[in-house]
């Protein structure tokens, strides 16, 4: 239950998983017990403020380093108290972190976004039974309340999926299904945005599993063109968009994305990162400070420095698919973190990949 978690033998290492950290310190400042979250040379690097203040705001004790990054340390043992906090920046990790810290708080917690994010975290307490208020643009619940047990059935990832879904949209030939994948209203921009480029993307056999919503994709090589992406899918599709402007480099003529600001902060620079990996590879990508124009043209070899982000990574792997030479990823390793056996299951489905690709 609520009160079922025991103290820590020592500072939990969330490794490179921003998710993990952030919503980890919302459920451990309702503890009785300190605790100490650390992570790998990427995660530290993230900003944890945008927690940290508004846990801060409901009566948390806990600290950042004093760039405002992990570590994470939190006293325990205080009252937290409910807020209502309009989030500055749109943030499925800062929404969901606050409210789990909230179902240990006296009074209401609420939460406004400013544009929709995933819902994953409400409609998991929702399945736990645990009563929320939804509203467009917001989402609050009262703390004290119980959590029922039961079985869930977790959907496959669509970050996960991105990568083959535009392997198969940009190789000749392709035709690919990929099984039970969640299919969320809050999830689904990838999809949405590569059919704005053309992708041949069928959803069949569409069912609920878990309180979530789940189908099998079927994708099929299509000539993709060039679009500019809606600002109002970017929050809907933040964590695919190194698969998408793969995509947006096969594509004829030209994509622009902009209002992507918060890809500066993920686990790179991945505005940075990618026009710098797309260049190498010999296509006309310009970055912004919110996003990226790309012109589409032949991906050519190259070698590509991922600075340990493990979506760069898988998505240059992908491009290597249609690239008329040899595409070296450095710095890999962490594709294991998030996406064990990539390696092989891209293999098995046609992409010529040389081992060690995680070294």
């Amino acid at each position: 239950g609520l009160r079922g978690l025991r103290p820590p033998a020592g500072p939990l290492d969330c490794g490179n998983s921003g998710t993990s950290m952030r919503l980890l310190a919302g459920l451990l400042c309702g503890q009785s017990f300190a605790s100490k979250l650390v992570g790998d040379a990427s995660l530290v690097r993230r900003p944890m403020r945008r927690i940290a203040e508004p846990l801060t705001a409901m009566g948390a004790a806990i600290r950042t380093s004093a760039l405002g990054t992990a570590p994470l340390i939190i006293a325990g043992g205080g009252e937290l108290r409910g807020i209502a906090y309009d989030m500055p920046v749109a943030s499925a990790q800062v929404k969901s972190c606050l409210l789990l810290a909230g179902l240990y708080a006296q009074g209401k917690t609420s939460v406004t976004e400013p544009v929709m994010t995933r819902d994953h975290t409400e409609r998991m307490l929702t399945a736990f039974g645990y009563p929320l208020h939804v509203i467009r643009g917001g989402v609050s619940l009262r703390g004290g309340g119980r959590l029922i047990a039961r079985d869930i059935e977790v959907p496959a990832d669509i970050s996960s999926a991105a990568f083959f879904m535009v392997g198969a949209s940009i190789a000749p030939g392709s035709d690919v299904i990929l099984a039970q994948v969640g299919v969320n209203s809050t999830r689904r921009g990838v999809i949405d945005i590569l059919r704005l480029m053309g992708a041949d993307i069928e959803l069949v056999n569409e069912r609920t599993a878990g309180g979530e919503p789940v189908a099998d994709l079927r994708v099929r090589h299509a000539p993709l063109t060039g679009t500019q992406i809606p600002p109002a899918l970017v929050p809907l599709a933040i964590d695919e968009f190194p698969a998408i402007l793969v995509a947006a480099a096969c594509a004829k003529g030209e994509t622009v994305l902009t209002e992507a600001k918060e890809l500066r902060v993920k686990e790179s620079d991945r505005i940075l990162v990618m026009a710098a990996g797309l260049q190498a590879c010999g296509i006309d990508a310009t970055p912004a400070v919110d996003g990226m124009r790309v012109i589409g043209g032949q991906l050519r070899g190259g070698v590509i420095d991922s600075h340990g982000d493990h979506r760069i990574a898988m998505a240059f792997a992908v491009a290597g698919a249609v690239a008329d030479g040899e595409i070296v990823i450095n710095d890999c390793a962490n594709v294991a973190t998030s996406f064990p056996g990539f390696a092989a299951l891209a293999t098995g489905a046609g992409l010529n990949i040389s081992e060690p690709f995680c070294a």
